[in-house]
């Protein structure tokens, strides 16, 4: 990744912070309001890049927070992408409007914006396809520089989880843009995402895609957290000014509540919230924020007042259920025990990440949890889960295992075995293989082709130099 020019820096110091307008800025004025945005507020604030497009503009992504530089234990991640079609501009401008709004509460000590970034690691892509965007044209409908410079839709692009195991692994072909996904993906633990769109006025909710199995329910495709799903899209259509009375577009079809399940509105497959929701255990959901997808400028202010308290109580939801940690016989937490909920089958099974944290958003209710891991005995829990998001934090539950003793009598089986086999079923059942996602990350990214690393240091040099150079002009 390049370094940012001395001149430029010494221009961002020196350039008293402004409103941001109501425009489409485009991709160079955007990377100059991050790089401004950082510099300025550099203790709730890190500017990073997940990697670059296929024309070479970098993927910038702005974390907010106490700790915006590194995971904290017990906080969770959050993301916003906007701009994955490159017609589709509206989310540029709500996303920016966001993160200034975000900071200005935050300077001025206002409740709202103090609680939110005090209790959440907030990431913000506000473009996913800059090159799309520079190929795109103001029609409202049907302009294009909706796909990559590649003329690839994005949104078809990421492996399917109905697609069957041979097809997900021969599909060699992603693109920059998806590779940078994936790899962030991996890297950050993610517990709620939403990806904003245009065309429709709707929020949209996995799964896009099915294969004509037990998900279908009614003509949708139903995941195992499916009531958490329509609860999530409630809370942003009905925050919303209008979205919640359907849609009012003038050539859209009525959604009741402003909301609809992906495969019930139209199949999709290689969507990126179906991936989300099934490799990386985050639940995402598609945004349709403007009938227009390229809306008048001078409808910018009131596009925002519309989306504003939606976008903000949207991420309050990431507090929504348990989190906590699971603990080996020894006291020390590890990484890829699988935490069940009885009746919320995953295709992937959630894990605990490299921290040994788990985070299941959950409705108010009694749950039965079940956590297995290799070497240890199996353990089931009944919680009482309160509503999180009025606290700014899900209820807290650690999971203590032990380990499994030595006995005389026969055992039934392996128990690495029989509890690798729960994590994957495909390696108790290997006839369904073909119909199973394989659920190592690993392996997912490498069938993009190149195993992606995000080289994020390189900014962080670059915005060192920043604060070195503001603490010398004072």
């Amino acid at each position: 990744m390049s370094s940012v020019p001395l001149f430029l820096l010494l221009f961002l110091i020196l350039t008293p912070a402004s409103s941001l307008e109501f425009r489409y800025h485009n991709n160079r004025e955007i990377e100059q309001y991050l790089l401004q945005v950082n510099a300025s507020n550099p203790a709730i604030t890190h500017l990073y890049s997940i990697g670059q497009s296929v024309r070479g503009q970098q993927l910038w992504v702005l974390a907010l927070g106490l700790s915006p530089r590194r995971h904290t234990v017990g906080i969770p991640e959050f993301k916003y992408v906007a701009n994955m079609h490159g017609n589709e501009v509206l989310g540029r401008v709500l996303l920016l409007q966001l993160i200034d709004d975000l900071v200005r509460g935050y300077r001025s000590n206002e409740t709202w914006s103090l609680q939110l970034l005090n209790s959440t690691r907030i990431h913000i892509l506000p473009t996913m396809n800059p090159d799309g965007f520079d190929a795109s044209d103001t029609d409202c409908q049907y302009s294009q520089g909706r796909a990559n410079y590649n003329g690839v839709d994005l949104n078809r692009n990421f492996p399917d989880a109905f697609a069957g195991l041979q097809r997900q692994l021969a599909e060699q072909n992603r693109e920059a843009e998806v590779r940078a996904v994936i790899g962030w993906l991996r890297t950050e633990s993610f517990v709620l995402s939403a990806n904003l769109h245009g065309g429709a006025l709707v929020a949209s909710y996995p799964y896009d895609n099915g294969n004509g199995g037990n998900e279908l329910v009614g003509g949708a495709s139903v995941t195992p957290d499916d009531d958490v799903f329509v609860h999530l899209a409630k809370v942003y259509s009905y925050n919303h000014a209008s979205m919640h009375q359907g849609d009012l577009c003038s050539d859209g079809r009525p959604f009741q509540d402003g909301i609809t399940n992906g495969y019930q509105w139209y199949p999709l497959a290689g969507g990126m919230q179906d991936y989300n929701y099934v490799w990386a255990q985050c639940l995402e959901l598609t945004l349709e924020i403007s009938c227009c997808k390229f809306p008048p400028v001078n409808q910018l202010p009131a596009l925002w007042a519309d989306n504003r308290k939606s976008l903000l109580a949207f991420i309050q939801q990431v507090h929504l259920g348990v989190k906590g940690r699971v603990f080996d016989g020894s006291g020390v937490p590890v990484q890829n025990a699988v935490v069940e909920v009885k009746g919320r089958t995953n295709m992937c099974p959630f894990r605990t990440d490299r921290h040994g944290e788990y985070y299941r958003l959950l409705l108010p209710g009694n749950y039965s949890f079940t956590v297995t891991y290799p070497g240890h005995e199996v353990l089931t829990e009944t919680l009482n889960v309160p509503h999180g998001p009025d606290y700014y934090s899900a209820m807290k539950h650690d999971f203590m295992l032990r380990t499994i003793t030595t006995t005389t009598s026969r055992p039934s089986a392996n128990p690495a075995q029989a509890n690798a086999a729960r994590a994957d079923p495909t390696r108790a059942n290997p006839t369904q293989a073909s119909l199973t996602p394989s659920c190592d990350y690993t392996l997912q990214l490498e069938a993009g082709g190149v195993a992606f690393r995000p080289a994020w240091t390189g900014l962080g040099v670059g915005l060192g130099l920043v604060t070195a150079l503001r603490s010398l002009v004072g």
